[in-house]
This record gives C-alpha cells, sequence and structure tokens, in this order.
C-alpha cells in the first residue's frame, strides 16, 4: 500500500486528491490514517449486497455491518463515502436489492455505482450457472430494477457515476452470461422516461400525442431502436416528439 501511495507522490500536488476502493473490512483506524497522510479524499468500499445471506452465498468474506463500520469510519475522516453494489447476486432478489439501496441510503454516501451481476468464466458463480443452480437477471429484468433504483438515489441526494460495467476485451471474451450491454444506463433511464411517459398518458384516451423534452433526452425517450414509441403505440398512443432546451433533464411535458 505504501509503495502504490508513494508513487503518486510526484503528481498528487496537481490534483484535488486520491480516490481508492477496497473491501469494507479492509478499513480500520490504522489504515485511514496512512490514508489520510496521502492525500487520499474518496473511498469506495465493495459492499455489494447489505443482506448477509448474499454475502454468504457468495464467498464475500464480511458482513454487511463491516459496511456500515467502515463507512461510518470513513466519514469521520473527512473523506468522501462512495459504495458499490451488484443487483442480481446468487442468491439475491429483487426485494433484496432494493432494501441494499435503501440500507447505502442511510450511509449517506456521496457516490454509488451499480453493477448488474455478469457471469464469468474460471470463478466459483459460472461454475453454478454451468451446473444450472444459478441463474442471471436477464437484461430487461435488470433495466427494470435498476430503472426504480437510479431515481431512489437520486431523491435522496446520492450521485449515482457508474451503472454496468466497461466495456473492455476481457469482458467480452470471459463473459458466460448475465445482463451485459455497452449502454446499460442509458437503458435504464429511457426505461424511467417510459415510464413517466406511461404516467402522463394513463388517464387520455387512444390517439395522437405530442411530448416534449430537452434536445438531450429526445433518444432516451424514443428508446432503443424506437423501443418506448412501439411500446406507447401498442397501449394506443402514437407519440410526437418536440424538443424544449428550457425543459429540465429527464422531464417529460404533454403538450
Amino acid at each position: 500500500m505504501r509503495s502504490l501511495l508513494d508513487a503518486t507522490k510526484p503528481y498528487i500536488d496537481r490534483f484535488k486528491g486520491i480516490r481508492i476502493s477496497t473491501r469494507p473490512d479492509a478499513i480500520d483506524n490504522d489504515v485511514l490514517t496512512l490514508l489520510k497522510s496521502y492525500k487520499t479524499t474518496a473511498v469506495e468500499l465493495g459492499a455489494q449486497s447489505m443482506s448477509d445471506a448474499v454475502l454468504s452465498a457468495n464467498d464475500r468474506g464480511h458482513t454487511a455491518d463491516d459496511v456500515r463500520n467502515a463507512a461510518v469510519l470513513i466519514q469521520r475522516y473527512d473523506m468522501e463515502l462512495g459504495l458499490q453494489m451488484m443487483t442480481g447476486l446468487y442468491q439475491s432478489t429483487d426485494a433484496l436489492d432494493r432494501y441494499t439501496a435503501e440500507e447505502f441510503i442511510r450511509l449517506r454516501p456521496s457516490t454509488v455505482r451499480i453493477y448488474p451481476t455478469i457471469v464469468m468464466r474460471g470463478t466459483r458463480l459460472g461454475e453454478l450457472y454451468e451446473a444450472g443452480a444459478y441463474a442471471p437477471q436477464t437484461l430487461d429484468e435488470a433495466v427494470a430494477l435498476c430503472a426504480e433504483l437510479l431515481p431512489l438515489f437520486a431523491e435522496n441526494g446520492v450521485k449515482v457515476i457508474r451503472v454496468g460495467l466497461h466495456d473492455t476485451e476481457t469482458l467480452r471474451r470471459d463473459m458466460l452470461a448475465g445482463p451485459y450491454h455497452p449502454a446499460f444506463r442509458e437503458l435504464c433511464e429511457s426505461r424511467i422516461m417510459l415510464r413517466k411517459a406511461f404516467g402522463l398518458l394513463q388517464d387520455k384516451p387512444s390517439g395522437a400525442y405530442t411530448l416534449a423534452v430537452n434536445p438531450r433526452c429526445r433518444s432516451k425517450l424514443t428508446g432503443n431502436q424506437k423501443s418506448n414509441l412501439i411500446a406507447l403505440e401498442k397501449q394506443g398512443y402514437t407519440i410526437r416528439i418536440t424538443e424544449d432546451p428550457q425543459i429540465p433533464d429527464s422531464a417529460i411535458i404533454l403538450l
């Protein structure tokens, strides 16, 4: 740890500080004192779940209380707290993943990352998948759940800085199964827009309607390959989209 931190010394004055990611059970006063002396300003915890049963089933080697205790310590040292969660883990459920998000919010993190579980070759999870003991989320299931979690975090002042894995050659080569998509967050934000559109139209008779959005959100309302427009049309709504830069991001106005 010291050798890695020492390598930052020639450069650290040019930047605000160092952000690190670690296990919840790797955090204690001694570690945080050392990190603070090297101008570490943010610590992210790979919590993954706040269900002890799910953590145990996935051999995480730490508990939900380890996450809580580490979070309190990090904030006590005046460092930015980040938390990372995985949806669709072995023996988890949508309800347990929502519970994890709610427990995260109680810890008042500055940032969160959400990673739907991807099954990789050469892992215990991969063995469970190939034995038929584990079924990962479908892409639609993962999008539907994360489209609930994103507004939940936003409403509670928590910034979600990543949704879904980065596209890498290793990921594409070694992935066995799971809800991977290179534009996963875009799919989630598009689903949120679809729900808002249905909310505006739910009491309206079938017919043609115009929805206005900020130009930055047009593609999200349209949906991947026009999926949202198709879904609305199946419910009897033919939609025309107009743009207004005065409309806040992610808002929709029915004209």
